[in-house]
């Protein structure tokens, strides 16, 4: 924590839950062998349902690809350019690989349509065999995932673990649909299991844009009620009042926080400041930024009026800017 102006120790910037390599590098090897499986087996067969599945698995593989390359990047020191570091390497391959999800599920739909109009036969004996194996690697892949449980603290591995979670379901329904080719030869089974799967695949995708769209425009971390931390602050003695309050997420597991803090004069703020951060911590935010104030140093302080709280506030900070841009710098 700092107070206005103040730097906080790098580790406190770290991320309280970092993405692992292996687990993802792992889970992407298994899927590449059986994406090449299915996309094979549904060529063969003409099974629309192990395609479509092939497909997911492909989206899988950039997906986890991305997130491996954002590990990288997000271990990368931070410079002069980038003082928050590549942390939000993993909220662009998120958001990236939730488009291209969006994408297949859409051509899944096209063709799961025009199959339903015409069903095609289908080769439903290796249909079974190759949608058994697929079942099989997503199983493992999301097991390796799911260890340490970092599938529920860190984005990038969020994101990989769903998918992956989604093929699984989506290889037990190219299992059922093909023990019901070989049952009763209905071959809409295929096509009708595929759009389900492609159900899948939309809801992972929309879940996975969301999160990674609320880090972007940074808005309030789930879980954090911001006028619940404001009252809270208010609560410390030597506080008057709590203004242009924001928080958000940097990266997975690293919560940012800024405020305007008004001070009564009862207390140093030396004294306030560690008040205000044991409060905070409770809250779960890592990197605090704090400016004091007091109201009567109000009149000679000229960035009084800027905040963005308001539209007021935000118009007096661009025309504080323009007047210090347009002002004679010192002479020499």
């Amino acid at each position: 924590m700092h107070s206005h102006g103040g730097h906080a120790p790098a580790d406190s910037d770290r991320p309280a839950s970092e993405a692992k390599l292996r687990p993802l590098l792992v889970a992407f090897v298994i899927t590449v062998v059986f994406l090449i499986v299915e996309a094979v087996g549904g060529w063969i067969t003409g099974s629309l349902a192990l395609l479509a599945d092939a497909g997911h698995m492909l989206t899988d593989v950039g997906a986890l690809g991305l997130s491996l390359l954002a590990i990288r990047l997000a271990r990368r020191p931070a410079t002069p350019e980038y003082s928050f570091g590549f942390h939000r390497a993993e909220v662009l391959a998120a958001a990236v690989n939730a488009a291209a999800l969006i994408a297949i599920s859409l051509v899944i739909y096209w063709e799961a349509a025009r199959r339903l109009l015409s069903p095609p036969s289908v080769d439903s004996g290796p249909m079974l065999i190759v949608a058994i194996a697929g079942l099989i690697a997503n199983a493992a892949s999301a097991w390796v995932l799911s260890r340490g449980g970092g599938h529920r603290h860190n984005l990038n591995t969020r994101g990989a673990f769903l998918h992956v979670l989604s093929d699984l379901l989506g290889s037990l329904a190219a299992v059922v649909a093909a023990l019901i080719m070989l049952a009763t030869g209905w071959y809409l089974a295929d096509p009708i299991l595929s759009a389900l799967i492609g159900l899948l695949i939309l809801w992972s995708a929309w879940r996975l844009l969301r999160e990674t769209v609320d880090v972007l425009l940074e808005a309030t971390p789930e879980g954090i009620d911001a006028p619940a931390v404001a009252t809270s602050l208010c609560k410390v003695a030597g506080v008057q009042d709590v203004h242009d309050l924001h928080i958000w997420t940097v990266t997975s597991g690293l919560i940012a926080m800024s405020a305007h803090i008004e001070l009564t004069g009862a207390r140093p703020w030396a004294d306030v400041l560690p008040d205000l951060g044991d409060i905070l911590r409770s809250f779960g935010i890592a990197h605090i930024t704090l400016q004091p104030e007091r109201q009567d140093e109000a009149t000679a302080d000229p960035y009084r009026g800027c905040t963005l709280d308001t539209p007021e506030g935000r118009a007096a900070c661009a025309a504080l800017a323009l007047r210090q841009k347009h002002a004679p710098g010192p002479r020499g």
